[in-house]
């Protein structure tokens, strides 16, 4: 079923802010819902990451070209999904050089203070106050 225009206006603006997450940081499903100015849609974040399309797709936004592995909930958790996704998130992480914990349940933790990413608004919205827009 194809989607409605602003349920594929909504997955690309997730897309392309979630490629605006550093390498060696992340944020929160509900912290990129914010930045797009619908803070309840947390959860639509999590389900536009899920549905990203595969590489060999041909399309823009790919698995490959949007850093899906840099959202996590807002516990500081790596959130479960399919088996082993959890893992080859962890997994991603660490090879940006971030530290992802287990504690003592097996939950996947990254520290917030140390990789969190919550800007005030999207680098790519940032306006130099020196210069004037027409």
């Amino acid at each position: 079923m194809p989607r409605s225009e602003e349920a594929e206006w909504w997955t690309n603006a997730v897309y392309a802010a979630v490629q605006e997450i550093p390498p060696g940081q992340v944020t929160t499903y509900g912290y990129i819902a914010f930045l797009l100015g619908e803070p309840q849609r947390g959860r639509q974040v999590g389900m536009s990451l899920k549905a990203l399309p595969a590489p060999e797709s041909g399309l823009h936004f790919t698995s490959q070209s949007v850093p899906w592995q840099r959202v996590i909930n807002a516990k500081g958790m790596i959130s479960h999904r399919e088996p082993g996704g959890a893992t080859r998130q962890a997994d991603a992480l660490r090879l940006e050089g971030v530290e992802v914990t287990i504690d003592n349940m097996g939950e996947m933790h990254v520290s917030f203070p140390q990789y969190g990413w919550f800007p005030k608004r999207l680098p790519s919205e940032e306006v130099d106050d020196g210069l004037k827009l027409d």
